[in-house]
């Protein structure tokens, strides 16, 4: 037995279109979109009654895939939570980028909050973390050549 790779990240999120334009905008591309409910999703996801919508966005190497899912029921009641970047669990997604500089100020320019300035990390990496819609936070890292 081995792991091949990891296949997608799920991120559930209340406004499934203000995501998915957020995501269209950084530059992954809609890969599916489809609805699921029923008995077999219930069992899949331990709960009961379950209606959700999903949108699959990458980029067409197939590289990074994230699924956004709306669940329509059942509702989360305690609604968005803002976490922060020690927040225990899993906290971000990190993606690779062409020209760090460039993708910042476009997501500056949307009203993405950025939480710091690009950063140097040793003599490999400039990163920088921002924070998208619901919360959903990103570690941008741009290899040094």
């Amino acid at each position: 037995m081995k792991i091949l790779r990891i296949d997608h990240v799920g991120v559930i999120v209340n406004d499934l279109s203000a995501a998915k334009e957020f995501f269209l905008d950084f530059g992954l591309e809609v890969q599916g979109e489809w609805e699921l409910e029923g008995e077999l999703m219930d069992q899949m996801s331990g709960l009961n009654d379950v209606k959700v919508t999903c949108v699959g966005l990458g980029k067409p190497d197939g590289q990074a895939w994230i699924e956004l899912i709306k669940f329509y029921t059942p509702s989360d009641e305690k609604d968005i939570q803002q976490p922060f970047a020690n927040t225990l669990g899993i906290r971000h997604i990190a993606f690779a980028v062409e020209d760090i500089e460039a993708v910042v100020a476009k997501l500056k320019k949307k009203g993405t909050e950025i939480f710091s300035e690009i950063q140097h990390y040793e003599e490999s990496y400039k990163l920088c973390y921002c924070r998208g819609p619901e919360g959903i936070i990103l570690e941008l890292a741009e290899q040094i050549k």
